[in-house]
């Protein structure tokens, strides 16, 4: 399918990009353009006019001063290679290298994935269970909104129509913390039919402290507080770790995401051995 008509305009800066939005309501961002264009051909987006803003400089890039920080034109591919994330945020750089394919990682930007919001992306998942950051600048300015606000339901997110991501914000990890992430993808698409992300802080051969999170099944990616509570003050042992992935059920509501591939019902059934998957990684990763 062919997408319908609209303007095409190239932003050579972030204040250019941003003028361009505020003279085009309705526009879109282009950045690597994997979550736009498929809309776009599908006539799911219309918009009037697309900004590109695939060149500019400020938006690339990563580095590491008192947090991690990952410019928005970053793509899946320098995230999974970086070593600055697999330092700080494995797990990212786990769910990096399992997007799409080849062509998808090497063109596809957190930036963009972050702001389409798809329930079945793979980042999303990780920057929640990271207790990541997005900075935004709009019309009055830059502001920080931390992820778990971020996120506002299927494809739905705080952006307003004339915002644009900047970059997005991981805390460093401490030398007593381990993450990982596994997934269920789906084997033509690769999207995560379960997704789990689990940042750990091991004190003395115990988890003095969690943050898991799963998406693919769930609307909005969901911390798992059951789990977390379960492994809280216990060593990360097979059985500590099976028992607290069978409590991911009370984590999950009954808004839950089905399709003809994997029913709501299957999904929340299995969801426990991604849990389980993810915290066995972790758990190898304890140094």
């Amino acid at each position: 399918m062919f997408s319908a008509d609209f303007d095409y305009f190239r932003a050579g800066s972030v204040a250019e990009a941003g003028e361009l939005l505020a003279k085009h309501p309705g526009a879109k961002l282009l950045a690597g353009g994997h979550s736009l264009i498929p809309l776009l051909k599908l006539r799911l987006a219309a918009p009037g006019a697309v900004i590109d803003i695939g060149r500019i400089a400020d938006l690339q890039g990563i580095s590491v001063a008192d947090q991690l920080t990952i410019g928005a034109l970053s793509t899946h591919a320098e995230i999974a290679s970086s070593s600055d994330v697999q330092q700080h945020a494995a797990a990212l750089a786990d769910a990096a290298s399992q997007v799409g394919d080849p062509a998808v990682r090497n063109r596809g930007t957190i930036g963009g994935n972050v702001a389409h919001a798809d329930p079945a992306s793979d980042l999303p998942t990780v920057l929640v269970s990271l207790g990541a950051t997005v900075t935004i600048l709009g019309p009055d300015g830059k502001r920080s909104v931390n992820i778990a606000d971020f996120f506002q339901g299927v494809m739905m997110t705080s952006l307003g129509d004339n915002d644009l991501i900047t970059s997005i914000q991981i805390p460093t990890a401490s030398a007593d913390q381990v993450t990982a992430y596994a997934k269920f993808s789906h084997p033509a698409s690769r999207y995560a039919v379960i997704g789990v992300a689990v940042t750990l802080t091991i004190t003395n051969g115990t988890c003095s402290d969690a943050s898991i999170a799963i998406g693919g099944l769930v609307p909005t990616p969901t911390r798992c507080k059951a789990v977390e509570d379960a492994l809280r003050g216990q060593p990360l042992s097979t059985s500590t770790i099976a028992t607290a992935a069978s409590t991911v059920i009370n984590d999950l509501g009954d808004d839950l995401l089905g399709d003809v591939f994997a029913s709501a019902e299957y999904r929340k059934a299995v969801a426990h051995v991604y849990v389980r998957h993810a915290l066995t990684t972790a758990a190898k990763r304890v140094k």
